[in-house]
């Protein structure tokens, strides 16, 4: 089996629609595959009905947290979408993401970049407007040659120039609420150094004492020695390990299945939820 957990469609920040994802994942050998948009589950309806035959689709969402003044993103599994702790918080989330993607449009053309608003808006469309949609529009206008490029302390990294800070889950409140709705928490690339400042061991540890099911270690953003170093950190403290594509269409360079979760711990995550079940493909 080949089992990518970890996807992005137009419902957040990914440029592949709910159907074209779910049939790019087919097309692409998956066997199963998690459509994990930020903060929403907008997209379940279209995948759902464009599934292929051959195919299963895990329900999910990368949830935006914070601790200690450090963002990390938390995967959540197979949980109930209408539980309403967990719907409430998502509402917030959401709700903050235009305040703060105008506030950084502000912030960029107070730094002489000509990005407008309006423009931003549109490569958003329906999605969770986030910081591709603006780096998008940067590389549009050739201020950077590539979306990558835009998360660096020059730009919209999270000590960039034009950061701004939105509403964030405290990641203990994050993992309670993803277990009250029947769900399973996987920290989403634990030590993606490039993405800016990640969060100290000894906090993982912490998060895997109040229930966090595992880590996401095969990731585009971690090398060999950081891998390495994840699975020993997994193996003491119990926690289950995960690979992914983190999968945007376009917006970036990673494919569908370019990393992958294990047979046995993908089992796992679906013994351990309650909330929602897999659903298997019958030919959308």
């Amino acid at each position: 089996m080949r089992i990518d957990l970890h996807t992005h469609s137009t419902a957040s920040d990914g440029t592949d629609t709910p159907a074209e994802l779910v049939r790019n994942a087919a097309a692409a050998g998956l066997d199963v595959v998690a459509l994990t948009d930020h903060d929403t589950v907008g997209g379940y309806a279209e995948a759902r009905a464009a599934l292929p035959a051959g195919l299963t689709l895990v329900t999910g969402a990368e949830l935006s947290c914070r601790i200690d003044g450090v963002s990390l993103h938390m995967l959540a599994y197979l949980f109930d979408p209408e539980e309403p702790g967990l719907a409430r918080e998502r509402e917030l989330v959401r709700d903050d993401r235009v305040p703060r993607a105008q506030a950084m449009v502000g912030k960029l053309r107070e730094l002489g970049v000509p990005v407008t608003w309006d423009r931003v808006a549109e490569i958003a469309g329906d999605g969770a407007v986030g910081r591709p949609h603006i780096a998008t529009a940067l590389v549009e206008l050739g201020v950077i040659g590539s979306v990558s490029d835009a998360f660096t302390s020059q730009w919209l990294a999270n000590d960039g120039r034009a950061y701004v800070e939105k509403h964030e889950l405290d990641p203990f409140d994050a993992i309670r609420l993803v277990k009250a709705a029947g769900g399973v928490t996987v920290f989403a690339h634990p030590l993606a150094v490039k993405r800016g400042s990640c969060v100290p061991e000894p906090v993982i540890g912490e998060l895997a004492a109040a229930g966090l099911d595992g880590i996401e270690v095969d990731h585009m953003d971690h090398d060999a020695p950081t891998r390495a170093r994840l699975r020993g950190l997994a193996a003491e403290l119990g926690l289950l390990t995960t690979g992914s594509s983190d999968y945007h269409g376009s917006r970036k360079t990673c494919r569908l299945g370019d990393c992958t979760t294990d047979p046995e711990i993908y089992g796992e995550i679906v013994r351990r939820a309650t909330g929602a079940f897999p659903v298997p493909g019958a030919g959308g």
